[in-house]
């Protein structure tokens, strides 16, 4: 995506930015694009519905979006995981195309080896010694790092470091 893009999409909302981006996938009749916004709206509308019944009303935000997001983008790596040991690569390209998509949403997602890092400077910092610490640990990262970090990379990640000490 170019800068110029990015920036007139900046100061909107990301149901905004779905939406429009929907639009434009209609006009180019992409249809992978157009089912995966689909999935994305149709989500975000559960949301609203939730959000909307209950005793905290509430409209739906940018993070509860987010969160709809990162949901979304487990259950397809999960599945590419799956396909990829069932040599499946027509349903393989369906689950990365949606991958794909799903991620322009959210900020990058940091290589395990940052993570890794991440996660020793953490454990150094806060002192942690054993695997009963690691609530602790998980909760620095959640605090700093909410938007970049896989969690269940991250977790496997400081069980090992944890155990390892």
């Amino acid at each position: 995506m170019n800068n110029f893009v990015y920036e007139v999409h900046s100061n909107m909302s990301l149901r905004d930015k779905i939406d429009n981006d929907y639009k434009n996938a209609l006009k180019s009749k992409d249809k992978n694009k157009i089912s995966t916004y689909r999935l994305i709206l149709s989500g975000v509308k559960d949301l609203d519905i939730n959000n909307r019944s209950g005793p905290n009303k509430k409209e739906t935000d940018d993070e509860d979006i987010k969160k709809l997001l990162k949901k979304m983008i487990k259950q397809r790596s999960e599945s590419i995981e799956i396909y990829k040991k069932n040599n499946r690569s027509d349903l393989l390209e369906i689950e990365q195309g949606e991958l794909d998509v799903l991620s322009e949403y959210l900020p990058k997602q940091l290589s395990e080896a940052d993570t890794k890092k991440i996660c020793e400077e953490i454990i150094k910092s806060s002192g942690a010694s054993s695997i009963k610490d690691m609530g602790k640990v998980m909760g620095e990262l959640k605090k700093n790092h909410a938007d970049t970090i896989d969690f269940s990379k991250a977790g496997q990640i400081i069980k090992n470091l944890l155990n390892s000490q």
